[in-house]
């Protein structure tokens, strides 16, 4: 997993400020891509404290640092309690697509996946919702990464068990895929958390890159839940994600990476506060030169 895109490959920058102070106040978990000008668009979640509202904000960048807010859904729009990562997907055609995901109101633990669609980013303020990952009684599912891939879809999703009352936080990922992203046949767990290691208690996928390299979020308690950690994983065929070490790379969430024309990376991450709040950073990543590469051969 040489080369790997992680944090501390390049010069971090603050692209959105933690929304307050102390536990709750986030800002991160995004989802990017590029615009056919080479722009950058990206979707992230807001958090306002603890028990606050969430919502799902989309913005426009020249560099990936400095971002226009265009949209912002609120989640009394979609009568949840709270919002995560979503994921933002870029047609051929041009029209975009949203995947955002929304918690059930109070008691339940349960969570479900919206997709909208529209021919501007800024038309998302409007957009019409449309149900397309509703989970159950069983299972909540949440944080998707949705790729379009050989005129087909792919997704990786977050499901939370539900069976054991105050034991929800427990997390795996599961494979899904589509003819049309919008109706979805499911393949199973791809990705589970390890018994007795770093990521026992969690393992959920936020970065597939196109060679089968890719990055997850874990951690190994119930007490972590929030200070998740990056490890990275490599794809073993059908969707499936394989650990790859021992032990986590990178003390952050979220790790949302973009390939770029040039073949280095832009990345974003959701990194943590002294206070607990939670800041969006980001990093250009340029492209290593095989010679320069560990193992490379010299000349």
């Amino acid at each position: 997993m040489n080369g790997f895109p992680l944090p501390g490959s390049g010069d971090a920058v603050v692209a959105v400020p933690a929304p307050g102070a102390g536990v709750g106040w986030w800002a991160g978990s995004s989802s990017a891509a590029l615009d056919a000008d080479g722009t950058f668009v990206v979707s992230y979640r807001v958090r306002t404290g603890e028990q606050g509202r969430g919502s799902t904000v989309v913005a426009r960048s020249h560099d990936g640092e400095q971002f226009e807010t265009v949209a912002e859904l609120e989640q009394a729009r979609f009568g949840a309690q709270s919002m995560e990562r979503p994921s933002l997907v870029r047609l051929e055609s041009g029209r975009w697509r949203l995947y955002v995901c929304s918690a059930s109101p109070a008691p339940s633990k349960h969570w479900w996946i919206d997709v909208l669609e529209a021919d501007d980013p800024a038309d998302f303020g409007t957009a019409e919702a449309r149900t397309v990952f509703p989970g159950d009684e069983r299972t909540g599912i949440k944080d998707p990464l949705v790729q379009r891939i050989d005129g087909g879809w792919r997704a990786w999703i977050c499901c939370h068990p539900l069976d054991v009352p105050d034991e929800e936080d427990r997390m795996t990922t599961a494979y899904a895929t589509s003819a049309d992203g919008l109706e979805w046949e499911w393949h199973g767990t791809v990705l589970a958390p390890r018994p007795g290691t770093w990521d026992a208690r969690g393992a959920r996928v936020t970065a597939v890159l196109p060679d089968g390299r890719a990055a997850y979020d874990g951690r190994a308690t119930k007490a972590e839940n929030w200070f998740e950690r990056t490890g990275l994983a490599h794809h073993t065929g059908e969707g499936r994600l394989e650990q790859v070490g021992d032990d986590a790379v990178a003390d952050v969430r979220y790790l949302d990476v973009l390939s770029l024309p040039d073949g280095g990376y832009r990345i974003w991450y959701e990194a943590r506060l002294p206070d607990e709040s939670h800041e969006l950073r980001t990093e250009l990543v340029p492209r290593t030169p095989v010679s320069a590469r560990p193992g490379a051969p010299s000349a």
